[in-house]
């Protein structure tokens, strides 16, 4: 079965967005945890999280996507916002542990020209601060377009993250079509290349869920431009091989594309017509 679903508004609860994709098709969705351009959150409403979990098992829904804030950069170089982002880890962290099972996702950061080197030691440390033994929920570093001084570009930054957090058994990485295909990984010509390459730096077991978008420009131009399913650089004909490959079709996909809801449910009826069951 095809795991699919859309980026969602929780502002009127988890239920509401639940039962938005349900209207849709969908059986997933993606949510921020919090205001993406800001740190607030809403205090959980308990009745509100009992209704998403009957709603969530009722229609057998996959795992949900909760995708951190923009302004999490755990790899700043002032202190004040490296502080700032892992309070918001470390809250988001307990909130996510009360709903029913969702992966956590987020950006690296950015390291404002520091040098990625610094701004990954950064990033572990505080990821070592926050991550206990005991942890149980999925943690997923976004791999990125490239742009500006982002950290994620490539699949060995990303592996130096994972190797040097201690408890790095739940933490893995979500990966994102148009922002592989930006940063220079060539999915629609040689897709078994980069999965091969995914498998032997960071390994295909620590894939947990992508994000499924077109690309608004070419190949390897290190810019964040998300595009209409089919409509795109990376074009239909990828995005079929990418959700029907037996190493990636068992996965949990998210849409990001800039459409409303009714796009959406056109992008998932038309992914699911050419998903092979």
């Amino acid at each position: 079965m095809l795991t699919i679903g859309c980026h969602l508004s929780i502002s009127k609860g988890y239920y509401k967005a639940g039962l938005q994709a349900v209207e849709i098709n969908a059986n997933s969705f993606q949510f921020f945890t919090r205001n993406p351009r800001g740190g607030k959150a809403k205090a959980l409403n308990f009745e509100d999280i009992d209704k998403i979990k009957q709603l969530v098992k009722e229609y057998n829904f996959g795992v949900l996507f909760a995708h951190a804030p923009y302004t999490m950069n755990l790899s700043s170089d002032k202190e004040d916002i490296r502080q700032f982002a892992k309070n918001v880890l470390k809250d988001d962290l307990v909130r996510i542990s009360h709903l029913p099972e969702s992966y956590y996702i987020f950006h690296p950061g950015s390291h404002l020209k520091q040098g990625p080197t610094k701004g990954i030691e950064f990033i572990v440390d505080a990821l070592n601060d926050v991550i206990t033994s005991d942890n149980n929920i999925t943690i997923l570093l976004e791999g990125m377009s490239g742009k500006g001084t982002e950290i994620g570009r490539s699949f060995e930054e990303l592996k130096q993250i994972i190797d040097g957090v201690k408890y790095n058994k739940n933490l893995g990485v979500c990966i994102d079509t148009c922002h592989m295909y930006s940063s220079g990984y060539d999915i629609v010509n040689d897709l078994d290349g980069v999965l091969n390459k995914i498998d032997s730096i960071i390994g295909l077991d620590r894939v947990k869920a992508v994000h499924l978008n077109d690309s608004k420009t070419e190949f390897a131009s290190f810019k964040d431009r998300h595009e209409l399913i089919g409509e795109g650089t990376i074009g239909l004909e990828t995005i079929t091989n990418i959700i029907n490959h037996p190493k990636l079709r068992h996965l949990p996909f998210n849409l990001e594309t800039p459409t409303d809801e009714e796009g959406h449910k056109k992008e998932i009826e038309l992914l699911k017509s050419v998903y092979k069951d």
